[in-house]
């Protein structure tokens, strides 16, 4: 459907917001209660004419009923899946379980249709919605992922995932600088507006996005560097408690070098 996206993992409406300033309809799937009701609350308007619809479940491989681990730190790091609870003990937060809905993503996307633009954000569960999109014959022209930064084992089968369902260009998003982009948002019949980005957003997508989408091979070049800043300076880096590390931050070129963000991979079709 062309003027649709799907908001997979939607938060606080930050990327919904933006869709919606663009003309698109939007589904939102969010799991966490408490933000699916400020979602709900955010969006009447947009409930009530159709062009905003929540769906409130965990996106998990069968219907039912699955555990989820809510951040009470860290909202955007609540999850459902147990190691990475784990992992966000570990950098201090905590996390309490609940239970809730959980939907298979095809499910969902035979209720509402295949979307133009599909982002996924959903901390452990984004091959899952990848899977679902076998099902389809037709699949989203555009869908944007978080990229994996441990393991490269499973970056590359992202990525080999990716190719099975068609997408054959890419690019890689560093996310850093998102919250200080500012873009005119082209309306899905060409109106102009202005769009500033709200903390914790995805930023561009699709053919506004900037520079030149990439081969797979190129892509995979540049997520070398971006594996080897993650493992010196990323969640459990190896430099990131040495004293030198500190000391040299304070140079602006270095302190640069040594931050480090998560990264979007976004796909188009060939």
């Amino acid at each position: 459907m062309a003027d649709l996206i799907y908001d997979v993992g939607a938060h606080l409406g930050e990327d919904s917001q933006h869709y919606l300033a663009k003309g698109f309809k939007v589904v939102a799937i969010e799991a966490n209660p408490e933000l699916a009701a400020r979602l709900r609350q955010r969006f009447t308007t947009e409930m009530t004419d159709g062009r905003f619809t929540l769906v409130e479940c965990v996106i998990s491989e069968e219907t039912g009923y699955q555990t989820f681990y809510v951040n009470e730190t860290l909202s955007i790091w609540s999850t459902a899946y147990p190691q990475w609870a784990a992992r966000n003990a570990r950098q201090g937060t905590q996390s309490r379980e609940i239970r809730l809905p959980s939907r298979p993503f095809a499910e969902i996307m035979k209720e509402f249709g295949v979307p133009y633009y599909l982002k996924i954000d959903v901390e452990g569960a984004d091959l899952l919605c990848l899977d679902a999109l076998g099902s389809f014959d037709r699949r989203p022209r555009y869908l944007s992922i978080e990229s994996e930064k441990v393991s490269w084992k499973r970056l590359v089968h992202e990525f080999d995932r990716l190719e099975q369902l068609g997408y054959r260009r890419f690019k890689v998003i560093n996310q850093l600088n998102i919250e200080a982009d500012q873009a005119g948002v082209r309306g899905v019949e060409g109106n102009g507006a202005t769009f500033v980005y709200e903390p914790g957003s995805s930023g561009l997508f699709g053919r506004d996005l900037p520079g030149r989408w990439l081969t797979r091979r190129e892509a995979l070049l540049r997520y070398r560097l971006i594996f080897l800043r993650y493992y010196l300076f990323g969640d459990d880096g190896r430099m990131k408690h040495w004293w030198i590390t500190k000391v040299l931050r304070r140079i602006p070129l270095v302190r640069r070098a040594t931050v480090y963000a998560w990264h979007d991979t976004h796909a188009c079709l060939a």
